[in-house]
């Protein structure tokens, strides 16, 4: 099964446009070996991941942060709801996005 660290480096040699023999001749392994990070048959280190990313352009941004509740506290709420209270609550927010599409298209078509 594969994990963030072989999503990663999917993602980022797809996003430099290498195909997985040139991403591993860069790196000095195996098409193979790429081919198995990338599927989840093998599972690398957060080191080799970023190696590996580098080896495509890029970089990884990673921080720590405080923890943020907020999805968890509006599920409670929503789950709270009544099955019939969730459908309404879903129409009405399907109204408020189809009136702001209506806003932008009306915005973009007057400039």
């Amino acid at each position: 099964m594969a994990g963030i660290g072989n999503d990663l480096v999917r993602e980022a040699r797809k996003r430099a446009r290498l195909t997985q023999a040139e991403l591993a001749q860069r790196a000095g392994t195996t098409q193979s070996a790429i081919a198995r990070i990338e599927t989840g048959e093998s599972s690398p280190s957060f080191d080799a991941v970023l190696r590996l990313v580098r080896w495509c352009g890029m970089d990884l941004d990673i921080m720590l942060v405080d923890r943020d509740e907020s999805d968890w506290a509006q599920a409670r709420r929503l789950a709270a709801l009544t099955p019939q209270a969730r459908v309404d609550r879903h129409r009405q927010v399907v109204s408020q996005l189809r009136a702001l599409r209506r806003a932008g298209e009306a915005h973009r078509d007057a400039a």
